[in-house]
């Protein structure tokens, strides 16, 4: 079996490459960077890998590795993904997201149509749900409160599209809040986690300094939604969109009481305005009843155990930084 993961750099890209050869040892796995991506979450993973340099804003440079790789399967997770930056650069969001998922389905429209595509859409695309709306179904509204949930509406609908207009076998997925240990620190549970490593390591006054810990999200390990991306594959319907998530949701601030109870310092939680987001949902939990039954998936890996290995993950990148620079 032949896999082409665009964005495999990335915290999911890499996760799920794992899980490919945990599978299946011997596939065939082409992935993409970018000049300026981090590389590592595949560093141990490029003797057993095809790493291509692809922009997927560059149509030449996609139709190249889509020829090169001819993949029986596509995993589309190249992209801009961070709500925050998406407010700062709109257009840059969306031209990569957008512009880079047409350059990758005109490929394998023109090149390899028998490829089965995986479109990643996300939770942002409900945007504002109200009370009665709770829990989130595919068939709620959508109402996109950010440049990035908008892209990701965009590319669910042009997943769709290009599903009834090219016959292509496209599943795409709405995916609820993910992460595992390799999350960046502009996500709020990793920032926690680093905040926290670095006051252990006395690196920082004993402070952690936090946004809204009232709002709710439906939490799963990234671990438990790369499964969820190969069974969407195999099981789900072609054109067809599914929402991934526990079912269960989490204050951002127990998320925090989690990780400072894993502390070996005693931690003050101090508000700070400035990260704080505007336009925000106050609520996302999802209804996965869809995928559910289409495939069997249940979430495996509970939120305590990730936010353990998340801490112990920044713990050690916090004390290899310090020990580099001599602090």
């Amino acid at each position: 079996m032949r896999y082409l993961i665009t964005g495999i750099t990335g915290m999911v890209g890499s996760v799920l490459a794992r899980e490919i050869l945990k599978q299946t040892p011997d596939a065939d796995i082409f992935g993409t960077y970018r000049w300026r991506s981090r590389m590592e979450n595949v560093d141990a993973l490029r003797n057993k890998i095809r790493l291509q340099e692809c922009d997927v804003r560059d149509a030449s440079s996609v139709r190249r590795i889509v020829t090169d790789a001819r993949p029986d399967r596509v995993f589309h997770l190249a992209a801009q993904s961070n709500v925050v930056t998406s407010r700062h650069a709109p257009a840059d969001t969306l031209h990569t997201n957008v512009v880079g998922l047409v350059n990758v389905l005109e490929a394998i429209r023109e090149i390899h149509p028998a490829a089965r595509v995986h479109v990643p859409g996300s939770s942002e695309e409900y945007g504002l749900q109200y009370a009665h709306e709770i829990p989130i179904k595919e068939s709620n509204d959508t109402r996109p409160l950010s440049p990035y949930a908008v892209s990701k509406v965009t590319q669910d609908m042009t997943g769709s599209q290009y599903a009834e207009s090219y016959n292509l076998h496209i599943v795409r997925t709405r995916a609820f809040h993910h992460t595992c240990p390799g999350r960046e620190n502009v996500f709020v549970e990793s920032s926690f986690a680093e905040q926290i490593a670095q006051v252990e390591a006395g690196l920082k006054p004993p402070q952690v300094r936090v946004g809204n810990l009232e709002t709710v999200r439906d939490y799963s390990d990234a671990r438990d939604i790369v499964r969820a991306y190969l069974l969407a594959l195999e099981k789900c319907v072609p054109g067809e969109a599914y929402n991934i998530c526990s079912e269960q949701g989490r204050k951002i601030g127990d998320l925090l009481d989690i990780l400072l109870s894993l502390s070996t310092v005693k931690v003050e939680v101090v508000s700070d305005p400035k990260r704080l987001r505007d336009h925000e949902a106050p609520v996302a939990i999802g209804d996965c009843t869809k995928f559910r039954e289409a495939t069997g998936w249940k979430p495996e890996i509970p939120l305590e155990q990730t936010l353990k290995e998340i801490l112990d993950y920044w713990r050690a990148r916090v004390r290899a930084t310090a020990e580099s620079t001599g602090r």
